[in-house]
């Protein structure tokens, strides 16, 4: 979906996983005042045709960033600002990498290259806190989004978001969600980040379960 004033750099905004676009309904119409905001899905996610859906594809995140190329190429985009939440951040290194000619600026907002803690890396999580977190998931889909939608959100005092995120979660399809969820938390893109070029913007909390400040640092 693309709405906003016309004229000035288009603005792509990118959610993360287990959400759809509905996560930008109260910061698009915002943007939307100032410029065209793309708007989407992606393939598995939302409203998108999960029949489009293939574990070979989306066993990686180039499968993502190919969906982000396509709808650039489809509407023509040029200069775009690629806005990506968690990890589309990734998506948006790898897709600016590809078709570099396509994107303007990145803004990335809590991204992380790698999950996994790597001798003086620190990503947040030990091997064996993935693979338990993993194994979590594949077991009970439904109830690993009741538990961990509020902690992954924060906000204590805002119930309701976390409510609002379990509820995105529930809504993806439980074997879409276990090919996501491990391609996103056991995928090691630090190398791609010598591939970035452009204006980056990086955007962090000051506490987040999923990717700690050394990460953006």
């Amino acid at each position: 979906m693309v709405n906003g004033r016309p004229g000035a750099p288009v603005v792509m905004l990118a959610h993360g996983f287990g959400c759809d676009q509905n996560l930008w309904r109260l910061v698009a119409p915002v943007l939307a005042e100032e410029f065209p905001v793309v708007l989407f899905d992606y393939v598995g996610s939302g409203r998108s045709d999960l029949s489009a859906w293939s574990e070979e594809r989306y066993g990686s995140l180039d499968g993502y960033a190919q969906d982000v190329l396509d709808i650039c190429q489809e509407l023509d985009l040029r200069n775009v600002v690629f806005v990506g939440h968690s990890v589309s951040a990734m998506v948006g290194v790898l897709a600016a990498a590809r078709e570099p000619e396509r994107f303007g600026k990145l803004v990335l907002l809590v991204p992380s290259p790698r999950y996994i803690d790597d001798g003086d890396y620190r990503g947040g999580f030990s091997a064996a806190d993935i693979e338990e977190l993993l194994d979590s998931l594949e077991a009970n889909y439904l109830g690993w989004s009741a538990a961990m939608g509020p902690v992954i959100m924060g906000n204590p005092e805002r119930p309701e978001l976390g409510e609002e995120l379990t509820n995105a979660f529930c809504r993806t399809d439980p074997a879409i969600a276990r090919v996501f969820a491990r391609t996103t938390f056991l995928a090691d893109h630090r190398d791609d980040l010598a591939t970035v070029t452009l204006p980056t913007l990086i955007l962090e909390c000051e506490q987040d379960v999923i990717a700690p400040r050394e990460v953006g640092a």
